[in-house]
This record gives C-alpha cells, sequence and structure tokens, in this order.
C-alpha cells in the first residue's frame, strides 16, 4: 500500500511540475532547428518566423543549421529531442515527406513529431544558367532531349523538392539529366550563377533577382497561376509543359509528446506571427501564399501531412528515385 500511494504521489508530482513548466513557458530561449544550409528558402523562412514568434512569446529563438543527408540528419535532431517546448523545427515537403519514400529512417515521420501548424507554400521555379542558348520552356525541353548525358541538374540532396521536382521534370520530357547534389539551396544557387550546372528548380525568393538582374534565365514556374513578385514569368501550362505543378510548403513541428499547453502557446505564437503585417509582406515578397486561419492549426497540419504522404510516396517509389 505504502509503496503505491508513494508512485501515486510521484506521479501527481510529475504532473504538476509538467503544468507548472507549461504556464511558465517558455523561461529561457528557444532553438529552431533548419535541417538545411543557411542562404535556402526553409532557412529564410526559419528566420523571419523566429524573429516574429520570439517577439510574441517574449524569448529569443535561436535558429541552428543541421544539415546532411536530405535533412534527415536535422529531423533526426528534432525528433530525439526533449519534448519541453525548448526545441522545435522546420520541415517541408522534402525533409518531412520525401524523405520517408527515398531514406531508411531512423525515426517515423508522422508518429515521432508534434505538429505545430503550417507556414505558407510557394512554387519552384525551372531555372538555367545564364549562357542556356534556349529562350523559352519548348526550347529547352528539346535542347535538354538533344543532349542527353551531357546535362547537369543541381539539387540541394536526395529526397529534396528539387531533386525529386528534377527527376519528375526529366521523367515528363523524357530526357536523361545528370543529378548533381549539392548541400542546400544556396549552395545550388552559386553553382548555377557561375554555370557549373546547366539547370535546377528553384524558389522565386532566390531567383527572381537574378533573373531580372540577367545572371540566370527562368523559363516557368511549376504552377497553375502566376507569382505576384514576378508576373512576367509564365506558368507551366503556358510555356510547354501542362500540368508540372509542384508546390514547395514549410511547417513547424516539435518532438513527439510535447505537452497539448506548449504546443497551443506555440500555434498562438505561428498564428499571431503570420497575420502580422510586417511579417505577412515580408513573405508575400517571397513569393509565399500564407495559408488562412483555419489551415494554421495543428490538427489541420497533422490531417495535411498525412495527405501529402499518401498522395507523394506512391509518385516518388514509382520513379525510382533512390539515395545515391
Amino acid at each position: 500500500m505504502r509503496k503505491l500511494l508513494y508512485a501515486a504521489a510521484c506521479t501527481v508530482a510529475l504532473l504538476s511540475t509538467a503544468a507548472a513548466n507549461a504556464d511558465e513557458y517558455p523561461s529561457r530561449p528557444i532553438t529552431m532547428v533548419v535541417p538545411l544550409s543557411a542562404g535556402g528558402s526553409t532557412d529564410v523562412i526559419a528566420r523571419i518566423m523566429a524573429q516574429g514568434m520570439g517577439e510574441v512569446l517574449g524569448q529569443t529563438i535561436v535558429v541552428e543549421n543541421t544539415m546532411g543527408a536530405g535533412g534527415t540528419i536535422g529531423e533526426g535532431r528534432i525528433s530525439r529531442a526533449t519534448p519541453d517546448g525548448y526545441t522545435i523545427g522546420i520541415g517541408q515537403w522534402g525533409t518531412n515527406v520525401a524523405t520517408g519514400a527515398i531514406y531508411n529512417l531512423s525515426y517515423d515521420l508522422v508518429k515521432d513529431f508534434t505538429p505545430i501548424g503550417l507556414i505558407a507554400t510557394q512554387p519552384l521555379l525551372i531555372v538555367a544558367r545564364k549562357t542556356m542558348p534556349a529562350n523559352n520552356l519548348k526550347e529547352l525541353i528539346e535542347w535538354l532531349r538533344s543532349n542527353a548525358n551531357n546535362t547537369n541538374f543541381g539539387h540541394s540532396g536526395a529526397g529534396t523538392p528539387s531533386h525529386v521536382g528534377g527527376i519528375l521534370l526529366a521523367n515528363s520530357i523524357g530526357a536523361k539529366i545528370t543529378m548533381v547534389p549539392f548541400r542546400g539551396a544556396g549552395e545550388t544557387t552559386q553553382a548555377l550563377l557561375g554555370g557549373q550546372i546547366d539547370l535546377s528548380l528553384n524558389t522565386p525568393a532566390l531567383s527572381v533577382a537574378q533573373m531580372r538582374s540577367g545572371q540566370i534565365k527562368v523559363y516557368a514556374i511549376a504552377a497553375k497561376e502566376r507569382i505576384t513578385i514576378a508576373p512576367e514569368i509564365p506558368t507551366t501550362d503556358e510555356a510547354g509543359l501542362p500540368g508540372f505543378y509542384f508546390p514547395f510548403w514549410h511547417a513547424l513541428w516539435g518532438p513527439k509528446d510535447t505537452p497539448p499547453e506548449i504546443i497551443a502557446k506555440l500555434n498562438d505564437a505561428l498564428v499571431k506571427t503570420l497575420n502580422n503585417p510586417t511579417i505577412r509582406k515580408r513573405l508575400v515578397d517571397l513569393a509565399q501564399d500564407i495559408y488562412p486561419n483555419d489551415q494554421l492549426t495543428p490538427q489541420a497540419l497533422r490531417t495535411f501531412h498525412q495527405a501529402e504522404i499518401d498522395k507523394w510516396w506512391p509518385i516518388i517509389k514509382a520513379a525510382g528515385i533512390k539515395v545515391q
């Protein structure tokens, strides 16, 4: 009986401590893990969100890049973190969907994370070095077909959106393209600017200014609609590759078993940040399409995430995409 009473007392004490910690949260800086390198859109969005959410929460959110293996090293770090709200992570289509169909992961993409909320989505652009002879997408497709085995496509690592999208692009036009991995979008962009690779899929945030300064060529946006910040870029439907769409969304997660009270505080900070006019403008200027408030809940992210896995895993596996 004494052992039972002692165990019950310990349980009550632990629950009381957890509740007190949730009430006090956050009492120290929070780490936001970015599973990809600095300079890419995931890193840029993370830093914008960290600043805004930190102001709402009254604590600094420190962004740390833990890259490697298509984001799986960073995601593994998040999955193993103490579930106290002081380590959270940003993820996206590549790190939290595609990797599960490509890698033998040490964690479960759904069970080992607690959703915080969606952030925004953006399309990818089909981009090439400035010396590419093709002047439009139809000419680019013909050039790629005519230069089989001599074309280098840069991407951010196995399983990233640029990697999977590049393979699907090659398959859709029937061209042989050599995939060249880099550690992130920043490095891929530098290789494109330097002419070390022929083409890639990249975000408007990284590509529009370079297009307008003549440093790269942009052929189409992989979406159904043109983007506000660069209305001159045609869609793939308009440019000659109908139906080739590739959305690229971002969201926040914590480790599994993070207390609901802490998740609620983090989600509240996320929603308030995305509704801050200054933050919204910064994201919209990066061609981000911010999700409406009813899609920003943790449950909405859970449902959306599972639907993305159900949709894309069969496509990725059917394409035979493997870690190289």
